[in-house]
This record gives C-alpha cells, sequence and structure tokens, in this order.
C-alpha cells in the first residue's frame, strides 16, 4: 500500500470507482494529517474525531461538496451545526430539552 505524502498526489476523481480504487491502494500518511490539522485555519476549541463511513457516501459528499467549491470535511460539519440547531429548536418547542 502505498503512502501518500503530499495532497497534490491525491488526483480528482471522475466517478465513485475510481476513487474506491484509488484509496484500495493508498493511504494518507500520518505526518500528512498531522502537518495539515497543525497548520490549519481551524479554531483551537476543534477537537478531531473518528468518523468511519461507508467509502460510497463519502464518494459521494467529497463530490458534492467539490461541486459547490468546498471541503467535504467543512461541508459535513455545516450540515451538522444545521442539524443540531434543528433538533435543539424543535426540543425547545416540544419542552423535551434537559
Amino acid at each position: 500500500m502505498n503512502a501518500i505524502s503530499d495532497w497534490e498526489d491525491v488526483p480528482l476523481f471522475d466517478s465513485e470507482q475510481a476513487e474506491s480504487a484509488f484509496w484500495v491502494e493508498n493511504t494518507i500518511d500520518m505526518r500528512l494529517m498531522q502537518n495539515s490539522v497543525a497548520s490549519g485555519s481551524e479554531s483551537s476549541e476543534s477537537i478531531t474525531i473518528t468518523l468511519r463511513m461507508d467509502p460510497k457516501m463519502l464518494s459521494r459528499i467529497k463530490r458534492l461538496a467539490r461541486s459547490r467549491y468546498l471541503n467535504y470535511q467543512s461541508m459535513i460539519k455545516q450540515w451538522l451545526g444545521e442539524r443540531v440547531e434543528q433538533e435543539m429548536d424543535k426540543s425547545l418547542k416540544s419542552g423535551n430539552f434537559s
């Protein structure tokens, strides 16, 4: 398995199958991930989590994000934030908030 040590080595994929085939043969070098987190513009109050996801779903999310010129992780955080607000509003209206 090849370890990707530069984001430039990750191609843009034209299909889910191509992306899936690429990730079967490749992985991200942990140093690249650590450098990305350390140099990122995220708030110092952010924490890193691990989320397991179906590869096909992740490919679809990435494709959607690219079409909106967004980072897929930022888009996921945005979606989660919006949903949390909806759930909080619903809980407050129903009086079930604890």
